[in-house]
């Protein structure tokens, strides 16, 4: 067993319904009213994150409604008690100076409860017709790799001097400090060789898109060997995942079918979607092996069947090292209920039927 304490948290609805955008049971809503209730009915329930996804125009279908992440994360850290806010970032949106500054003070207004997901892109639209322009895959870790350096100095509190191909900062200190801890927690998506290498370098957090158990085993094991710099704390990891679950194995199997048929009827958007994608983007080659409805992996981690499935299969990948559990549903309000009600208890009670390895512990793991 792993020996971090077990996480659950749900994607926001940014960009409306996770798994099918015609849904009758779930009306496409991306509104700020509708995320705001969603949070906070989360933390009510016993959630423990929630991710808010950035995009500056929906990466569906541009006539759709689209949440903006760092805006709506503030705010979210003003309302909320307990849960942590993890506000997406795509570094060519944002000087690292300026990023810093907003994410310290979410830090602030949150109470020691914000974190950065450093991804690094994959719609090309989103940044060709901006006038940003979109880099090759390899350079676009390249140009993370340095703005993820500039913006971990600054929210150490550093007086921070960079010199790299693309940034040049000179004598820069953010004040006030992080009081809660040295910095906001960083998590990075991403499973290519140059994520892999930049998550052992800077991460805190490795988010894994939803894929089944022996490959998640096989991605932890690969990066969680890697050396880290001196005195930081070793890597977590956290998986994406779209739940189905139900009173039977059977009632989840006809509603995933439900959802995919429902899917179907966006494949005229889905092709207009891979258009725009990088093709050197691995979480999509990863996603072309397993028929799956949801985004991240979707249904590919497998979490469909009956309560106790779920379960059992959650507790299996929380063995395998996976901390936090990024949970997607649809309907969302209700499914995200009954997994709270269900499911939760269930894992717990698997988790502490078996022994615990020596020196774990149950507190949730701080930053160095």
């Amino acid at each position: 067993m792993s020996s971090s304490h077990i996480r659950f948290g749900v994607w926001a609805l940014v960009h409306g319904s996770r798994a099918a955008l015609q849904d009758p049971d779930e009306p496409y809503d991306a509104s700020w009213a509708r995320n705001r209730a969603l949070v906070l009915e989360a933390e009510r329930l016993g959630y423990d994150s929630v991710l808010v996804a950035q995009h500056t125009m929906n990466p569906h279908d541009e006539n759709l409604d689209q949440l903006e992440a760092w805006s709506a994360s503030a705010a979210l850290a003003a309302l909320t008690q307990r849960i942590e806010i993890i506000a997406a970032i795509k570094p060519y949106l944002y000087h690292p100076v300026v990023l810093a500054k907003m994410a310290q003070q979410i830090e602030h207004i949150s109470g020691g409860r914000f974190a950065i997901n450093l991804v690094n892109a994959w719609n090309r639209a989103e940044l060709e017709r901006a006038g940003i322009g979109f880099a090759e895959h390899d350079a676009r870790y390249a140009y993370g790799r340095e703005w993820i350096s500039v913006v971990d100095a600054l929210l150490r509190g550093e007086r921070t001097r960079f010199h790299g191909q693309h940034f040049h900062i000179d004598d820069y200190q953010l004040r006030p400090a992080d009081p809660f801890r040295s910095r906001p927690a960083v998590y990075v998506g991403g499973e290519s060789e140059p994520a892999r290498a930049l998550v052992a370098e800077h991460g805190d957090v490795w988010f894994i898109n939803g894929q089944p158990l022996d490959d998640v085993a096989r991605l932890v094991a690969d990066v969680a060997a890697r050396p880290r710099p001196l005195g930081r704390a070793p890597l977590r990891f956290g998986l994406s995942a779209f739940v189905i679950a139900a009173g039977t194995d059977a009632a989840a199997q006809r509603h995933l079918e439900h959802l995919f048929a429902l899917a179907a009827k966006d494949a005229p958007l889905r092709e207009q979607q891979k258009a725009n994608i990088d093709p050197r983007a691995v979480m999509f080659q990863t996603f072309a092996r397993t028929p799956r409805v949801g985004s991240n992996g979707g249904t590919a981690a497998g979490l469909v069947g009956s309560y106790d499935t779920v379960a059992r299969r959650i507790a299996a990948f929380h063995r395998a090292g996976i901390e936090l559990f990024m949970l997607q549903f649809q309907p969302f309000e209700a499914s995200m209920q009954a997994f709270a009600d269900e499911v939760m208890p269930r894992v717990r009670a698997l988790l502490d039927e078996e022994p615990r390895e020596p020196g774990a512990t149950l507190e949730r793991a701080v930053l160095d």
